[in-house]
């Protein structure tokens, strides 16, 4: 197990460092066509297609979201009625 150990920052670099898929960074461009409709499954899908992001991040009101970025998530934030308020990347 010790001799494993010195491997453990060399794979960690290795994620760190490796190269983003193309296609895959968000661009939350036209996207603000999305606010004021409800944030439900389907509205997702479509949010996820137009910006070409991979993951999609929902942020309800009051939940706490880590700060760090992402280029390949997007983040669409809910109003208290339900419905969407902002899209952005990251």
């Amino acid at each position: 197990m010790r001799k494993l150990a010195w491997l453990a920052p060399a794979f960690l670099a290795a994620c760190v460092t490796a190269p983003q898929q193309s296609g895959t960074v968000c661009n939350a461009e036209g996207a603000d066509r999305f606010i004021g409709q409800p944030g439900r499954g389907d509205t997702g899908a479509a949010i996820l297609r137009a910006t070409h992001a991979r993951v999609l991040r929902w942020a309800r009101p009051g939940m706490m979201l880590t700060m760090d970025f992402s280029p390949t998530r997007v983040t669409v934030r809910i109003g208290p009625d339900g419905k969407i308020t902002a899209v952005n990347c990251g």
